[in-house]
């Protein structure tokens, strides 16, 4: 089949929009469906909604080429994309509301041929209930269309190299799904893909976001021992990182995000009673959130005693990683709120986001005058070079200042 295929892309997030601009790139027609009216009618303009390096140019080139278009309401096409949110419910629940709202609007457009591909991060087994789904609706399609699992595997910031350089994990319902599902990657992804069944490549994706959630638990958990033994956290991750066979990552303020911090509830989530370190990885990860709110607050009811006045508290980062905008389950971001919500007198600063609804953003150069007590959330580039007076004091979480020093 050599025809360019037309594609739908439901959803136009962090991973759909870049998704379904770079396969518009390949000159492939491209309809991308979103539910709000403010991001279909932002995307038609040639413009975007979310910031992410080199997408905005992609975007108003496709979109002036006529390879990308926005809507609503999806079409018919030849392949389906599904990449919308899997958050999760009460008691860590995977929450699939947004997939099975997805396939269900694609049903009545399904024709014989067609292949659905879900990217979306979900729980083993996802893949065969929307073949459930669709042929609990067109009976009639059964054995004539093709179903499979392929997550993405990208970085923020760096999101449309690695959409097309990266590897991928293809894995359909049945063979015939997994083949086809391989031929339509081949129009824009470089890297080498890889056969599995559905169920494999649902793992494979939970899988390694749970094991990077585990190692930065352990480091998460090393910082907070260090502080009680009184030992430099960084200088020693940095000594014994000298083993040729250890590789400790760096501690944070916890773990954000839509991936790290959500997936591994997942696999809690099917397998209790098998799961334990993937539980206290994720445990240790958001106590550590909590208690770089405790360690602020001690500063900060230290500081009234010896100055007889509440401090000004500047948190340094709201994003949930270094040098992107995104809040998503943002542990900088809670540390912020709380702090607020909880009367002291705080400070929010994020230097890649020029405004914030929710809060009055305070700019670096205004940090040095008004502050007390400096919080080093986030690593970000920014941070590294400041300066800072002798009389404000410093709580470093991320290791800007060892970084700064290296």
């Amino acid at each position: 089949m050599e025809n360019k295929p037309t594609v739908v892309m439901m959803g136009l997030g962090y991973i759909g929009l870049p998704t379904a601009a770079l396969i518009a790139s390949k000159k492939l027609n491209v309809t991308g469906v979103d539910i709000s009216h403010r991001v279909v009618n932002t995307i038609n303009e040639g413009k975007i909604h979310i910031v992410e390096p080199d997408l905005d140019g992609l975007v108003h080139h496709v979109v002036k080429q006529g390879y990308l278009q926005a809507s609503t309401k999806p079409i018919a096409a030849d392949v389906y994309l599904i990449a919308v949110p899997t958050p999760f419910k009460e008691n860590h629940m995977p929450d699939l509301s947004f997939v099975e709202s997805a396939v269900k609007s694609i049903i009545t457009t399904l024709q014989k041929g067609a292949l659905v591909i879900l990217e979306s991060t979900s729980p083993v087994g996802t893949t065969h209930k929307i073949q459930e789904i669709i042929f609990k609706e067109r009976p009639d399609l059964k054995g004539e269309i093709y179903i499979a699992y392929c997550p993405e595997r990208v970085l923020p910031g760096n999101v449309i190299y690695e959409l097309e350089q990266n590897d991928r994990v293809i894995g359909g319902i049945d063979e015939a799904s997994t083949e086809k599902a391989v031929w339509f990657y081949k129009h824009f992804v470089k890297g080498e893909l890889h056969k599995t069944n559905s169920q494999t490549a649902e793992m494979c994706k939970l899988v390694e976001n749970s094991s990077r959630d585990v190692q930065i638990a352990f480091a998460n958990e090393l910082s907070m021992i260090c502080d009680k033994a009184n030992i430099d956290v960084w200088k020693l991750i940095r000594l014994a990182n000298k083993h040729p066979r250890v590789n400790i990552l760096q501690p944070g303020t916890g773990v954000g995000g839509h991936c790290i911090a959500v997936d591994p509830w997942f696999i809690v989530s099917e397998f209790p009673e098998e799961s334990k370190i993937i539980r206290s990885a994720r445990e240790i990860n958001n106590y550590k959130t909590e208690w770089v709110i405790e360690k602020v607050k001690n500063a900060a009811l230290q500081f009234k005693i010896d100055n007889g006045r509440g401090a000004v508290i500047s948190c340094m980062g709201l994003a949930f990683k270094p040098n992107i905008d995104d809040l998503r389950e943002s542990p900088a971001l809670h540390v912020a709120e709380q702090l607020q919500k909880d009367g002291f007198n705080v400070l929010f600063i994020e230097p890649n986001l020029n405004k914030y609804p929710k809060y009055n953003l305070t700019s670096l150069n205004d940090v040095r005058e008004k502050t007390d007590i400096i919080v080093f959330l986030v690593a970000h580039k920014e941070f590294m070079a400041m300066e800072i007076d002798g009389n404000i004091k410093i709580l470093d979480f991320c290791g800007v200042r060892n970084q700064s020093q290296n």
